[in-house]
């Protein structure tokens, strides 16, 4: 847990979260045999009963997911969060930006849980707030006006409100081309953060050209770019990325089709673009689970996602071989820190009337971030 005056504390505090309790896990939750800490965590669990939803993403460990009543990405579960409202209690077994946007779309009595404050996501916090404004001040600056800014469902809550009070929107992988449709008609350029990869594949899927798409680096004067190319831009994309999509390369999938000429290969958006035109399909986690589910029995699929969903997907789906385009891939380290020692040490508090790990998005944050989701929904 982090402490008040560390760097994990100041940031969570920085992306519009908190306040939040600090108790301290007892280690000897993370000594329990698995069976013990299984039969406990369904005990409380049930002790709750309805007053709790445990939300589950896809890329958690199986030892998590088997206590969610509802799993998906991340869009799918804030809109499921956002439509039990009968549950006083969402206990959101994700990253910190996930249960920040279903404490923004819930309901005023609902609380939401983080089992580990700690979970957080690389790609979001590669968009910090203050660069965001910076970048955002310096196109102003230039006289570059008619921009709408877009970001990603994978950021903080601070930026879903950045987008909220500037006339823009969020986007989830699915429906990332619905949303620069909207964009480009209540402005003429994208400012798209924080993942660069979603940005550019999506803008290619509109026929904008690659010329067109430029990287800010928050890091580098203008971006890293001339006046002239900013002027130009279509889409100004922010310089982020996710660490698990970008270790997927073409050279991966060139070894999967010499090794399975029969295989098909489905990544997710957020690699590279050259991984993605060298694929057979791309699309969002739903998106790959639906095409291999209704894909035929004896079919083979490379898959460049996180490996905990695909080798789930391989369990489940035994009459097809699906495997992850990288056999070496570490599960996701942010997701990981989603401890089933921390679904039981928040549900044994959440049974004796204690909520622990509290994700709560300051009022005003909250107010202009629920704009920005309310656009993103109402995006045919």
């Amino acid at each position: 847990m982090p402490e008040e005056g560390t760097g994990a504390y100041e940031q969570l505090h920085a992306y519009g979260v908190g306040p939040f309790r600090q108790e301290r896990i007892d280690r000897a939750y993370f000594k329990m045999p698995a069976e013990e800490r299984d039969a406990r965590t369904w005990e409380a669990r049930n002790l709750v009963g309805d007053k709790l939803v445990i939300l589950g993403h896809h890329y958690q460990r199986d030892e998590v997911i088997q206590f969610a009543d509802f799993r998906g990405d991340s869009y799918k579960l804030s809109k499921e969060a956002a439509s039990r409202g009968e549950a006083d209690y969402i206990l959101f077994c994700g990253v910190h930006f996930m249960a920040e946007s279903a404490d923004v779309l819930g309901r005023p009595h609902q609380q939401v849980i983080l089992p580990n404050m700690e979970a957080g996501c690389s790609m979001a916090d590669m968009a910090k707030p203050v660069d965001v404004e910076a970048c955002w001040a310096e196109l102003k600056r230039l006289g570059i006006g008619n921009v709408v800014p877009v970001t990603y469902m994978n950021s903080a809550a601070s930026l879903k409100a950045f987008c909220g009070r500037n006339g823009g929107i969020v986007c989830t992988s699915s429906n990332a081309e619905r949303v620069y449709d909207w964009a480009f008609e209540w402005g003429e350029r994208i400012l798209f953060f924080p993942d660069e990869h979603l940005g550019r594949n999506t803008g290619m899927k509109k026929n904008i050209p690659l010329d067109k798409m430029v990287v800010w680096d928050p890091f580098q004067p203008l971006g890293g770019n001339t006046e002239q190319q900013l002027r130009d831009a279509t889409v100004i994309l922010w310089k982020g990325y996710c660490s698990v999509h970008a270790r997927f390369t073409v050279e991966q999938i060139e070894t999967a089709r010499t090794a399975y000429p029969d295989v098909q290969v489905i990544v997710h958006p957020e690699c590279d673009y050259r991984v993605v035109q060298a694929a057979d399909y791309d699309g969002s986690t739903e998106k790959i689970i639906d095409t291999i589910r209704d894909a035929p029995a004896g079919s083979t699929w490379a898959v460049g996602t996180e490996i905990n969903l695909v080798n789930r997907l391989q369990a489940e789906m035994p009459d097809k071989k699906i495997f992850c385009l990288d056999p070496v891939i570490c599960p996701c380290s942010t997701m990981y820190r989603v401890h089933p020692a921390y679904v039981l040490w928040t549900l044994e508090h959440l049974a004796k009337g204690e909520v622990v790990n509290r994700v709560e998005v300051d009022p005003v944050t909250k107010k202009d971030a629920l704009i920005a989701l309310e656009r993103m929904l109402l995006v045919p």
